[in-house]
């Protein structure tokens, strides 16, 4: 996306509209017509009349034209409203997808209450455009034909009303930059109150728990005197806008009407041609349609600016390589990651074998997380580069990655209508058995079975624990199968037992690498191997039994666990001469999670009996 955006934007939307924009283009010049033929229809209708000659015919004409004006208003109407509804929903298909690319970037930049604001009310108004554009050029239609129309009849009259067009331009183009300006200002004033909204239904525990009801109502709504203030506003525009409209349009109304009984009077026009003067200029100044397509252009305008805005946000770019065969070796080389303009991650190199179980392991705010959603291309470093079996993460086409990378989350969104689709979303024919067996190993098919209609219960039939959801996202995950699985601190809600039977399940010998954010000691003493972050950057790579004897790191773990070590069957290691370094037996080189041939090296078959 490029800085050209704001004004590329508009243009796509009404490319976009094509076929149905051009249709309500070609009706509502057919209604203006029908309308600029009806005067002078009636003009030469009152003719034949005060002559008393036969004028049925005409009166059938004038007739025909107002049903035939009805008919095409009322299409235009309908095809408005559809070119509308189309546009809008183009808009949202288009943001939403780009904000679904940008992934945590897009919430942390706009905040979620924002986006809401602009997907919905944003793009419905933006959506308008197309159809106010149609209509604005036929309305358009209207004054030119009247100046034109006034023309044939006698100069002279048109020659006076094009005497005061200027001035009618240069109202209506202040009013179009000012109602501009005010919508804009409405629409951030909108998104301030949904951002405040969503924190706070996101908080509401946390809200009741505290009695703080009416303080955060006040929150919530303290930006309402401003949006009163731009509502207001927008309103005084076109209000000032339709007076001073109001002020000069009659005053060159008379002057026509002046001219033109001048002329009746010399007997230069007739008394229908009179007639018809007075409903052209009627026509050539009025404003007050041009006005409210003006105001929609312009509300339009600013909720455009607003999706542009969100559109301008670069997305990541996938590239075309395909995945060689390989057991899953991830290398984080030089990667350094940063969250609200605050860097997190800072040169961190990790190599993670082919089938390795690594936990990783740190202090609140090292990075842990961070680190989980750069291995799995969920977000881009901002230096250094990601590597699986080889290939870099931004090479792979978008298919390839998320068929060889897994997540699983603490607080999993599942997505879908059922238990059953919800396991299997995201893969492209996901098989009922293997569901079924993902399930099993994520110890949910027990309590899946027990709910009324099983696999095809309606998750809005199916209420939760903490805990069962997570083993839902877990068999997710189990489900997707692929070469990486990153599980983001995805046993924090699980019991001892259920814990212990799915990481023995995740430390099956011929899985996939795993790569466990582990706050619990217990995970990181069953892994195969632990890799400690600190200050972020990677301090140490061990087992967990080995990293034990660094009183820094046992207290990543808090004191209620530290006398227990992470296991209730593994001795407390001895000091020794490796417990010389502040860091732990891996200090001071490349971190890599198996060191073959070192002393001490970490098998699985040691980290499983750790």
């Amino acid at each position: 996306m490029t800085s050209d955006l704001p004004d590329r934007l508009p243009r796509a939307v009404l490319r976009d509209g094509g076929a149905r924009a051009a249709a309500l283009g070609l009706v509502s010049a057919a209604a203006t017509g029908a309308g600029l033929l009806l005067p002078a229809a009636l003009g030469h209708t009152l003719d034949l009349l005060l002559a008393h000659a036969p004028a049925t015919r005409w009166l059938l004409r004038c007739a025909a034209l107002v049903l035939l004006t009805a008919v095409l208003e009322a299409g235009t109407e309908v095809l408005a409203g559809t070119l509308g509804a189309a546009s809008t929903a183009w808009l949202r298909r288009l943001v939403t997808t780009h904000v679904l690319a940008l992934g945590p970037r897009a919430t942390a930049r706009f905040g979620a209450g924002d986006l809401v604001a602009r997907l919905v009310g944003g793009a419905a108004q933006a959506g308008t455009a197309p159809g106010a554009v149609a209509a604005l050029l036929a309305a358009l239609a209207g004054p030119v034909g009247g100046v034109v129309a006034l023309g044939l009849i006698d100069p002279w009259a048109a020659g006076v009303l094009l005497a005061g067009a200027p001035v009618l331009a240069l109202l209506l183009r202040a009013f179009t930059r000012d109602t501009s300006a005010s919508a804009a200002e409405y629409l951030r004033a909108q998104g301030t109150i949904a951002t405040a909204l969503a924190e706070a239904v996101g908080g509401h525990r946390t809200i009741r728990a505290a009695g703080a009801e009416d303080r955060e109502t006040g929150r919530v709504l303290a930006p309402l005197p401003g949006l009163s203030a731009a509502g207001h506003r927008m309103w005084r525009v076109q209000g000032r806008a339709a007076a001073q409209a109001v002020a000069v349009a009659p005053l060159l109304n008379l002057a026509v009407l002046a001219v033109a009984g001048l002329l009746l009077v010399r007997h230069r026009l007739s008394v229908g041609e009179l007639l018809a003067a007075s409903r052209y200029a009627v026509l050539a100044t009025g404003v007050g349609v041009l006005v409210g397509q003006l105001a929609t252009l312009g509300r339009a305008r600013a909720a455009t600016g607003r999706l542009a805005e969100v559109l301008s946000e670069p997305a990541p770019a996938h590239g075309t390589r395909e995945l060689p065969p390989g057991p899953g070796r991830l290398e984080l080389r030089g990667v350094r990651a940063g969250r609200g303009g605050r860097t997190v991650l800072d040169g961190v190199d990790l190599v993670v074998p082919g089938g390795t179980v690594l936990a990783v392991v740190g202090r609140s705010g090292t990075g842990k997380s961070l680190l989980a959603e750069v291995a799995g291309r969920l977000t881009d470093p901002d230096a250094g580069e990601v590597r699986l079996d080889g290939v870099p993460l931004r090479d792979l086409s978008r298919s390839a990655l998320r068929r060889a990378v897994g997540y699983a989350f603490e607080r999993p969104a599942l997505l879908g209508t059922t238990i059953e689709s919800a396991l299997g979303f995201g893969l492209a024919a996901p098989s009922p058995a293997a569901i079924r067996t993902a399930a099993r190993h994520a110890c949910a098919d027990d309590f899946v079975r027990r709910l009324p209609d099983g696999y095809a219960t309606l998750l809005s039939d199916a209420p939760r624990s903490g805990g069962e959801s997570q083993r839902l996202g877990l068999a997710r995950a189990f489900a997707g199968g692929g070469r990486l699985l990153i599980l983001d601190d995805a046993l924090s809600s699980l019991d001892t037992v259920t814990e212990h039977r799915i990481t023995h399940s995740l430390l099956a010998a011929d899985g996939p690498t795993r790569l466990l954010i582990a706050h619990r000691a217990t995970t990181a003493a069953r892994a195969d191997v632990v890799a400690w972050l600190d200050g972020g950057r990677v301090r140490a790579v061990g087992r967990h039994e080995e990293l034990w004897g660094n009183a820094e790191y046992r207290a990543v773990f808090g004191s209620g666990e530290g006398a227990a070590k992470g296991t209730g069957d593994t001795p407390e290691p001895e000091p020794g001469p490796e417990d010389e370094s502040e860091d732990g037996p891996a200090a001071g080189r490349t971190a890599t999670a198996r060191d073959e041939g070192r002393p001490g090296r970490v098998t699985k078959a040691k980290a499983r009996r750790a």
